[in-house]
């Protein structure tokens, strides 16, 4: 798809296929972090500095968008949560694919925690963003962290890989 090749590009150097993509979605998570409040300031420096893409929720799109300087891509994250609720790694879905188009993302991103007592309802988010994304042609980053009770060790070569393939 010619689409899905262009909104590449945005996010990546075409030169050498590799991309800085610079997380800004912390704050839904946490609350306002320093770096975070001033929103154009902040992707002024982001883009100033190299990278090829920032990573946001939708409803700092507007705040960040600039109408000047070097362009950076931009990928909305679709799934959240807060460090306030009882179930922190229980990540809902709060933005489409669809969305995403109409504010002009160049890719979409959704987190998933592998060991989650959600981890199914993640997972059917997950392939639903994953059909969707398809069907459009849009770029799709999958987070996915080892996380839960029956994980003991997040960082445990042969759980990385049971991870990356379930991304995959």
């Amino acid at each position: 798809m010619i689409g899905k090749q262009i909104r590449m590009e945005r996010i990546m150097n075409r030169d050498t296929g590799r991309t800085v993509i610079v997380p800004m979605d912390h704050g839904v998570t946490v609350g306002p972090i320093d770096g975070l409040i001033d929103m154009k300031t902040t992707v002024n420096a982001v883009a100033a500095g190299g990278a090829n893409a920032i990573l946001m929720h939708k409803g700092l799109v507007t705040s960040g968008h600039r109408r000047r300087g070097r362009d950076v891509g931009l990928i909305i994250h679709l799934s959240a949560s807060s460090s306030l609720s009882p179930y922190p790694n229980a990540k809902t879905l709060v933005c489409s694919v669809e969305e995403a188009l109409v504010l002009g993302a160049d890719a979409v991103s959704i987190h998933v925690n592998i060991g989650s007592s959600s981890e199914r309802e993640m997972l059917a988010d997950m392939g639903a963003v994953s059909r969707s994304s398809r069907e459009w042609g849009m770029p799709l980053l999958a987070m996915m962290y080892p996380r839960g009770k029956n994980v003991k060790d997040e960082y445990d070569p042969k759980m990385i890989m049971h991870v990356a393939r379930l991304g995959a």
